[in-house]
């Protein structure tokens, strides 16, 4: 992890926020936040992918482990349709309680949303997150998708997906989204962007290649968008100055 942070530091990635998809991974989250007060910051919930295993009583204990000061969003949570690798059914309980116990406690919502926004969409109004902070990470959606995205006053967030030479539908999206929403992310350990495509694991310090393709996409200055990410994304997560 030291290792990490300083390529992190090297590419000018000040903060990062990691994501625990599971109780397991929710705790070592909070333990890698507890170590690198500073730089890294804990964002939790239940991944759809493991709602089949998901009990009443693990939803209990990761709204407690929400309590924990270090946690700066809830998530990611949300549906897979795409993989369906646990029950529609299951992921759908799972989202719903998740949603439930979250909305009166003002943390923004980390949503993963995969062929599945016809779902998502009226789940997050229903629980009334319409105009919260609420981004859809990995987005690859439709252009019609992120503009009812942006009407509930939602963000989207972009991955090394945008890189990749066939994004072509993704590029003219993330070409005309509102600067002070924009936000990039490596959905680590996944997706890693050109030039570094194939590397795995993806790391925090690629998200600089991300940042640098949307500059050359969007025709402005790399740190100026840079700056302006920054900024969207400690906005965002409520994070103090430096640490995004």
């Amino acid at each position: 992890m030291d290792d990490v942070l300083v390529r992190c530091t090297e590419a000018g990635v000040d903060g990062v926020i990691t994501i625990g998809t599971s109780l397991a991974d929710a705790r070592k989250a909070i333990r890698l936040s507890e170590q690198y007060p500073a730089r890294i910051h804990a964002a939790i919930g239940f991944h759809p992918h493991e709602a089949d295993k998901v009990s009443e009583a693990d939803i209990s204990t990761m709204a407690e482990l929400w309590g924990d000061r270090r946690v700066m969003a809830f998530g990611e949570m949300g549906l897979d349709y795409h993989y369906d690798f646990a029950d529609r059914g299951n992921q759908k309980r799972v989202f719903s309680r998740q949603l439930e116990l979250a909305r009166d406690r003002g943390k923004p919502l980390i949503i993963h949303c995969r062929e599945a926004f016809e779902a998502v969409e009226p789940m997050l109004v229903d629980f009334g997150f319409a105009s919260r902070p609420v981004v859809i990470h990995c987005f690859t959606g439709t252009p019609e998708e992120a503009e009812r995205i942006a009407e509930h006053g939602w963000r989207i967030s972009f991955t090394g997906i945008v890189t990749f030479p066939k994004s072509g539908a993704l590029q003219e999206i993330a070409k005309k989204y509102p600067a002070d929403r924009l936000m990039v992310e490596t959905d680590s350990p996944y997706l890693s962007p050109v030039p570094v495509r194939g590397v795995r694991p993806n790391e925090p310090s690629h998200v600089a290649h991300v940042a640098r393709f949307l500059a050359n996409l969007r025709g402005v200055p790399y740190q100026e968008l840079v700056e302006q990410t920054a900024a969207n994304t400690r906005r965002f997560f409520n994070l103090p100055r430096g640490d995004a």
